[in-house]
């Protein structure tokens, strides 16, 4: 196994784009923690890994489809071979955000929808969850939204995928916690400022904290992280001033 320059242990992001993603690694890079990146492409993410290793931190990326077993068990294995062990993961895959009347909801769009929020959500927990039990310490995050609690007209396929990633975070943390493995689910209730949410509320994104700022809700991420044995929260809910 690769040791870690820095002494802590390994973070590891699966679902890094230009909004929440980058601001993740970025934020666990600045706190020492080497980073393993994920995204179905690994080569779009190589300016994100150079901001980071110019900065003196320690960036690699990885191409993965979550949906995927062979993907992220095989992403775990380099990952604890080449940069060190895994002490934090962070699953931040985008859902599919598909809208449609129930009357012409087609079937495979609503397992698509699954697959990747709620299946990809267990299938990353339940590896890094089996690396971290035998050492009885490490963090598993799962970024939710609105429709991990309320599912509203036409977002039955989107809101499954959410409902689902929140029943399976909810259930890892009642089994793993007295095994020393802090579960935590985000509840994002607001429009996160990246930029296809700038293009889709250009009022929203022209007023001050009109969306959700992604440098604040990593930071949000890596407090909850640093949480004692004695405080650990499960689940945070957050939203913009005006909502």
């Amino acid at each position: 196994m690769a040791q870690t320059i820095s002494g802590l242990g390994v973070t590891v992001i699966v679902g890094v784009g230009e909004g929440l993603g980058a601001s993740l690694c970025r934020r666990f890079a600045e706190a020492g923690h080497p980073i393993a990146m994920a995204a179905r492409d690994a080569k779009r993410l190589a300016p994100l890994v150079h901001e980071i290793e110019n900065s003196g931190g320690t960036a690699m990326a990885f191409s993965v489809d979550a949906t995927k077993e062979e993907d992220v068990v095989r992403l775990f294995s380099r990952v604890e071979a080449d940069v060190g062990q895994v002490e934090i993961t962070i699953f931040n895959v985008g859902a599919l955000r598909y809208l449609s009347s129930i009357l012409d909801m087609p079937t495979e769009e609503f397992q698509n929808a699954w697959r990747t929020s709620c299946l990809g959500g267990m299938i990353v927990g339940r590896e890094a969850a089996r690396l971290m039990v035998p050492r009885s310490r490490g963090t598993i995050q799962f970024t939710g939204g609105m429709p991990s609690r309320t599912a509203g007209s036409k977002q039955a396929a989107f809101a499954v995928g959410k409902f689902g990633l929140r029943a399976v975070a909810q259930s890892m943390a009642r089994e793993l916690a007295p095994k020393g493995i802090h579960i935590s689910h985000f509840v994002i209730e607001g429009m996160i400022n990246n930029q296809r949410m700038r293009k889709l509320e250009p009022e929203k994104a022209a007023e001050e904290d009109g969306l959700v700022s992604t440098e604040a809700l990593a930071d949000l991420y890596y407090q909850v992280h640093r949480q004692p044995k004695s405080s650990w929260t499960f689940e945070v809910d957050v939203r913009p001033w005006q909502d």
